[in-house]
């Protein structure tokens, strides 16, 4: 059962930004034809778009294991999670961020969670993780947690 999803899709003023692609396309193509160009800029800017959709991680807890991307932890080995939003979100991914922490950031995304793992086999001290609901992933965690068996 899924208690928790989420795709860290790109903001929107990246997907804005990437606007930009249309006129340095039409500047590349309209002398050659015009209607190559226009037709190029906008199936640039679509690909572009699309691509940095369908590449976008998938943030998922369930009362098993929680996945990001293609990394997942089993819960059993996951600590208790911390959200950050603001400044303190800004040291936990800059000064207070250890370098040998799993990470997964998006721009435009200014709150991270914090999941430390238990397991002593794993050389990550924690996971830091991007997102836009950061209370509901921490609940999610800690339910799964609550309902997970102690070895």
């Amino acid at each position: 059962m899924i208690l928790f999803r989420e795709r860290l899709l790109p903001s929107r003023g990246l997907l804005v930004a990437l606007l930009l692609l249309i006129p340095a396309t039409l500047l590349v193509f309209l002398p050659i034809n015009q209607t190559v160009g226009v037709v190029a800029a906008i199936a640039l800017y679509l690909a572009s778009c699309g691509t940095l959709i369908a590449i976008s991680p998938v943030v998922e807890v369930t009362q098993e294991r929680i996945t990001v991307g293609r990394a997942s932890l089993p819960i059993e080995f996951a600590g208790e999670p911390e959200a950050y939003s603001g400044g303190e979100a800004t040291a936990e991914r800059g000064v207070r961020l250890d370098a040998r922490a799993w990470i997964v950031f998006r721009g435009g995304i200014d709150s991270v969670v914090k999941i430390p793992v238990v397991d002593e086999k794993d050389p990550a001290p924690y996971w830091l993780i991007s997102s836009r609901r950061p209370d509901q992933f921490v609940s999610a965690v800690s339910e799964a947690k609550r309902h997970t068996p102690s070895k």
